[in-house]
């Protein structure tokens, strides 16, 4: 917890360091500004000593007039600072948090395939923007509470040891008492702020999980659990969070008990220096000016060191993944893929999930150039595992993955994807228009690029029944589409992305029959002078490929044509056509 809260510091030290002229003008500002609200209370000591001086009542007024010029200079003099430093803090502070939230964009977008997989998006969501949200914060305490704080402490220490040793040694000893209680109070909180947020975080990830699934909700009559679940992580919220308030609720009052402890305390040693000559009505307006601008300081304070806390309590889930090192990364000058032939080897590969669960084990498979293979096989068999270690979604155990003869893990990831254009079996579109999602498999493709693209995917018969056509908005994840639209718009994205390895994953697996006989000539035209591999469990798609490898359990069993596995008797590819083809398993 210690370790992830000065990381945080570090993280936030490091981004404001970029900006170190700001911060320095901010700096000067504040301290100016928080110096003329110490020193102001000198002159009206000035002003009630002069009031009760016995002189001239000519000469008292004089004097008053003189002081309160000083004032009024002193005054304008901070209402500058602190506008200067206010309007100077806006550019510093935005700047800032620009840089870290694109930080916190980048490095979360670097993190694998299965960390997403792992990992609720709105919990995501939630912990980078609380991220920047949290430098705001800190930062506005620093300049607005802290600073002041120390700068004011310093003067009214220095101006009271001035006057006696006593009223200056007594202020130290209550603050050092106060700061050490307040820092060990907000210390034993964290752990409190801690679980608020991370239950915070449950709720949110459980709320973006039912809002995903409303139609589930709906149509399972799940409302009434989810409502339960929700309340319940609510509650867990509100347990927490109403310890937590009562926490601050017993600093606040310890604190204030100490407060009216200094108040009389003071104002009983100077009444003794009163007694003895050495304090002046003017003194003890100076000394109630310094008390109540230490209770506002100090009762700050107090707060401060706990919502400072609290923040970084928030932040620290996002410093977590900050810290957590990406699960696949490029090895050091790595270079990037050149394809000229699209040859694909798999060479004696051994995979495991989360290092337990078995997939491959000496797999080899070898793809020759623009060969056009199929992946069969039941469920959890190894199909989509091939393509999502070729794609490089997960390290290899043991083994080489080759493309052309180039080593997948050290290229870089980049241009590895750059090379291979997938179609998924569930498409997922983007909140943006349909040119928008398309243009995505080539960001500068002209118009019409996109358009001829819309056309072979037979796209651009529904895009144009649409009132704003391609400027037609998709939805969140392409919900306004139907699961056919979405992958024929996935199938155009890929024919203008034209890279030389193409992967189908199911891609007509939510075509009606009329959309799939339309889009058959597309994928012909796609798969033209392209290393091929497709994914189907229709078997009627993937009849006419060049070769067809049935997989079952991590291991491939059967090789071939399609002509050559329907003449293996009592083979597995056999028994599926005529299961699929004929209704029944041949004896």
């Amino acid at each position: 917890m210690e370790y992830n809260t000065r990381k945080t510091l570090e993280i936030y030290l490091a981004h404001a360091g970029k900006y170190k002229l700001w911060g320095s003008i901010i700096l000067f500002f504040v301290i100016s500004g928080a110096a003329t609200n110490v020193i102001t209370p000198l002159f009206y000591k000035k002003f009630f000593d002069t009031l009760v001086s016995g002189q001239i009542k000519e000469e008292i007024v004089s004097g008053l007039i003189s002081v309160l010029a000083l004032v009024l200079v002193i005054k304008i003099a901070g209402w500058i600072s602190w506008r200067a430093a206010d309007f100077m803090s806006v550019k510093f502070q935005r700047s800032v948090i620009a840089d870290l939230s694109n930080t916190c964009f980048k490095y979360l977008h670097k993190h694998s395939f299965s960390y997403f997989n792992n990992n609720f998006t709105g919990s995501l969501v939630k912990r980078v923007s609380y991220f920047p949200r949290a430098f705001e914060e800190i930062s506005d305490r620093i300049a607005w509470n802290f600073l002041p704080l120390v700068v004011s402490i310093v003067i009214i220490i220095a101006v009271l040891f001035s006057k006696n040793i006593l009223l200056g040694a007594v202020i130290l000893l209550w603050l050092f008492i106060v700061v050490a209680l307040n820092w060990f109070l907000a210390k034993y909180k964290l752990k409190y702020d801690i679980k608020v947020s991370e239950a915070y975080t449950e709720a949110t990830g459980f709320l973006s999980d039912t809002i995903t699934n409303n139609s589930n909700v709906k149509l399972f009559c799940g409302f009434k659990r989810e409502v339960v679940g929700f309340a319940g992580l609510n509650e867990r919220i509100r347990k927490l969070s109403q310890f937590s308030w009562n926490l601050n609720g017993i600093f606040e009052a310890v604190q204030v008990f100490f407060i009216v402890m200094l108040e009389i305390g003071m104002f009983y040693i100077g009444i003794g220096l009163w007694e003895k000559g050495n304090f002046t009505i003017g003194d003890f307006v100076l000394l109630q000016a310094y008390i109540i601008i230490i209770f506002q300081n100090t009762i700050n304070l107090g707060k401060m060191i706990r919502m400072t806390y609290h923040d970084l309590a928030d932040a620290e889930e996002m410093t977590v993944i900050l810290n957590t090192p990406h699960e696949i990364i490029d090895v050091p000058k790595a270079k990037d893929l050149k394809v000229t032939e699209g040859k694909i080897e798999f060479k004696d590969v051994d995979f495991y999930y989360h290092m337990t669960r078995k997939i491959f084990e000496k797999f080899s498979l070898s793809i020759a150039s623009r060969e056009r293979v199929a992946l069969i096989g039941p469920s959890g068999a190894g199909k989509t595992t091939v393509v999502k270690l070729l794609l490089r979604n997960h390290d290899i155990s043991r083994g080489n993955i080759l493309v052309d003869g180039q080593n997948i893990s050290k290229v870089t990831q980049e241009s590895l994807w750059k090379n291979i254009s997938l179609v998924p079996q569930d498409p997922i579109l983007f909140h943006r228009t349909l040119l928008e999602n398309i243009r995505y498999g080539k960001p500068e493709a002209a118009d019409e690029e996109v358009v001829r693209a819309a056309k072979l995917a037979h796209c651009h018969e529904f895009i144009s029944s649409f009132p704003k056509e391609y400027d037609t908005y998709v939805g969140e994840r392409g919900v306004k589409l139907s699961g056919g639209e979405r992958q024929r718009v996935a199938i155009a994205r890929a024919i203008l992305r034209n890279s030389p390895v193409l992967v189908l994953d199911e891609a007509t697996s939510s075509l009606d029959s009329e959309s799939e006989s339309l889009i058959q000539d597309a994928l012909v035209n796609l798969m033209k002078d392209k290393t091929v591999i497709v994914i189907a469990h229709r078997l009627s798609t993937i009849a006419k490929m060049n070769r067809i490898i049935f997989i079952d359990n991590g291991e491939i069993k059967e090789s071939g044509t399609h002509e050559d596995l329907l003449g293996i008797k009592n083979g597995k590819y056999r028994k599926l056509w005529e299961l699929q083809a004929c209704g029944f398993i041949a004896e």
